[in-house]
């Protein structure tokens, strides 16, 4: 069966409308190792603001498969949230834009994920053999207090760290706003400071 997709047309003189982009905002994170749980902390809050049409926020925790998954979608941009330590203060924000993982030269083990442990650089690597196309890869990251994602339980956020959520949901919602504007938000040179 053959469907066609008819859109009305503009009228002379006027633009046509431009699709709004589709943005995820994935949170990752243990929530049983500390500031490990930061991403989940700021999509849990981002998941009680109201978004437009288009603009997906959702906890993956340590579900690496279902991120995977995910990422097969057509996004046009991709937002990561999650603990990233970078030798900063604890709590200090970072908007990074890393390079696309690429499949070129790829051992097999660089694409096999832990059931209990979410790695993004080898679910990227994955959604990437599985033909994902991320067109933009943003991550907004906080500097976690040393030692507070280590294997061993721990008992929530550290408080630089829980301090640093409410900012990065102004920083997201701010990310989105501008990517939605149709501005290419550059990330900070220097990490964002509170």
């Amino acid at each position: 069966m053959i469907q066609a997709v008819i859109t009305p047309s503009a009228a002379p003189g006027e633009t046509p409308p431009v699709a709004s982009p589709r943005i995820l905002i994935a949170g990752i994170g243990n929530i049983f190792l500390g500031d490990d749980a930061f991403g989940v902390a700021v999509t849990q809050r981002l998941a009680q603001r109201h978004f437009p049409a288009g603009v997906r926020v959702v906890d993956f925790g340590i579900r690496g498969l279902d991120l995977t998954y995910a990422l097969l979608d057509p996004y046009d941009v991709v937002i990561l949230v999650d603990a990233a330590p970078r030798g900063q203060l604890p709590g200090t924000l970072y908007v990074i834009e890393p390079e696309a993982a690429g499949t070129d030269g790829l051992d097999p083990a660089d694409v096999l994920l832990e059931m209990h442990n979410l790695d993004p650089v080898k679910v990227l690597r994955l959604a990437a053999v599985m033909g994902g196309q991320i067109q933009r890869l943003l991550l907004v990251g906080c500097e976690p207090q040393p030692g507070a994602t280590e294997e061993e339980m721990a008992q929530g956020l550290s408080a630089p760290v829980q301090a640093a959520v409410d900012h990065a949901v102004a920083l997201i919602v701010s990310l989105v706003d501008d990517i939605l504007a149709g501005v290419r938000a550059a990330p900070a040179a220097e990490p964002a400071g509170l």
